[in-house]
């Protein structure tokens, strides 16, 4: 590893006959600037930046198709692009290729309010969603902390703060418009809530990172804006306390939307950033949603039971100034954390396990952390067992990024040995290739594989994505 972050895998001279024709069908939708073309590589990890040859601005369906269709004659790769924020390489073109940016299809097509669904196209964001559906009293519940595309949030199979409650984004699209590699564009399903009619392509495609087809529309599940919101933190002794709480709480039917651990390191970040003036110990951030009377019981419930395992005082309110204050903090905290470490370099990284294994997972990271003498808040999703580690590494430094390699592994093979995953909600795209014959199996790779041919046998969808070399 070296100080070096861009790597340019472009190559135009070979790819020059398929460019010269998607400039000819789309005009100045198709840049080549070698600055335009960097921020749609990797952007926002330590990945090294692998810039495509080409970007093109499809408006529609038929766009992409004819898109596909030229880069399909010529064996061109094609890299789906929503914001950027993915964490894994995933938007990289380490073979060249034309990155796709969705940033004009970002219309809100249909709200089905009696019907509880939504058909946007993939560009619009999940802020720009709920803005528009603010009046329908509606709203779109999955919240991955970054203002991600539907598009990719559907890619990657995103899910993030509410997933305790309304789930991912596998339980979350009823359908979505794909074009596969041979151009031809399918339904994945109907919009219905649930069908028995044939193989679930919706699921397929969803979590697929663009390597199956490129999605141009999805029809949306949407739930109702609650009556009331409680929200507050709860400090505990020590992350197994936390865990022990999160997991009574659960067992005991109270319908938690969100519940956030943070260690004291995160927690010192984001006071440093945001002046939150939070205690700087394990901390639990909650929020209920329903009615008046029933969020105040379900948060009066998990005072009482945080209480059992040494946590508290709960503090909560439910004024929403006050709770968007501290959910503004907890999802600007990967940024806040370059405050521990000015000058340093990110490396995000995530995994799952069952929630019984949370706390053992997290307190062994911690310990490998200081062993290593590692700078790497941990935030966590810990009603699901999803945890986030944040490395603040200085890339010149070959022994640093080495320990933090090793640290990052470990971590990994930890939590598959906890009968976990090797990401819970970043996806694998190029970062974590190497760990999928150890989670899946051989044979169930070579099943992925084996559905990566059917649908994409030129391997001209996001190639080096997903699965690794054969």
């Amino acid at each position: 590893m070296t100080a070096d972050t861009v790597a340019d895998t472009a190559n135009p001279t070979r790819f020059a006959a398929a460019i010269a024709e998607l400039q000819a069908a789309f005009g100045n939708r198709v840049v080549t600037s070698r600055a335009v073309r960097e921020q749609h590589g990797n952007t926002v990890t330590w990945i090294v930046n692998q810039a495509p040859d080409a970007v093109v601005y499809p408006q529609s369906t038929e766009d992409v198709q004819r898109v596909v269709l030229i880069c399909a004659k010529h064996g061109m790769p094609i890299i789906p692009f929503g914001t950027g924020s993915s964490l894994e390489g995933h938007v990289n073109a380490p073979q060249g290729g034309v990155s796709i940016d969705f940033r004009d299809m970002n219309r809100l097509v249909a709200v089905h309010a009696e019907d509880l669904d939504c058909v946007v196209q993939p560009g619009i964001t999940r802020k720009e969603l709920n803005e528009q559906l603010r009046d329908s009293g509606l709203f779109f519940p999955i919240d991955p902390g970054a203002n991600a595309s539907l598009g990719g949030m559907a890619a990657t199979r995103a899910s993030g703060t509410n997933a305790v409650r309304y789930g991912t984004m596998k339980d979350n699209v009823l359908t979505m418009k794909v074009v596969l590699a041979n151009g031809e564009v399918i339904d994945t399903a109907r919009r219905a809530k649930k069908t028995s009619a044939g193989y679930d392509l919706t699921r397929l495609m969803v979590g697929s990172e663009g390597t199956l087809g490129i999605i141009t529309e999805l029809t949306l599940k949407l739930a109702g804006i609650p009556e009331a919101i409680a929200g507050g933190r709860c400090p505990f002794p020590s992350v197994e306390a936390a865990c022990n709480a999160t997991i009574m709480t659960i067992q005991s039917g109270i319908p938690v939307a969100r519940i956030e651990l943070l260690d004291a390191l995160q927690v010192k970040a984001l006071n440093m950033a945001s002046k939150t003036g939070l205690p700087e110990t394990t901390l639990l951030l909650m929020e209920f949603h329903g009615s008046e009377a029933s969020v105040a019981e379900q948060s009066e419930r998990f005072g009482e039971i945080a209480a059992e395992f040494g946590g508290g005082p709960f503090v909560w309110t439910a004024q929403a100034e006050e709770r968007t204050k501290l959910w503004e903090a907890r999802h600007n905290a990967a940024f806040a954390n370059f405050q521990l470490r000015p000058g340093a370099a990110m490396i995000a990284t995530d995994v799952c396990v069952p929630i019984s294994r949370l706390a053992d997972c997290v307190t062994e990271t911690q310990a490998d952390l200081t062993e290593n003498n590692m700078v790497a808040p941990i935030v966590g999703h810990v009603g699901d067992g999803n945890f986030h580690l944040t490395l603040l590494v200085d890339l010149t430094s070959a022994d640093e990024v080495a320990r933090a390699k090793a640290i990052s592994d470990r971590l990994v093979k930890r939590a598959l040995a906890m009968d976990g995953t090797s990401t819970g909600e970043h996806g694998v795209g190029q970062g974590k290739t190497k760990y999928m014959e150890a989670e899946h199996g051989a044979a169930g790779v070579e099943v992925m594989r084996a559905i990566k041919r059917a649908l994409d046998p030129l391997n001209i969808l996001n190639p080096g994505k997903m699965l690794p070399a054969s």
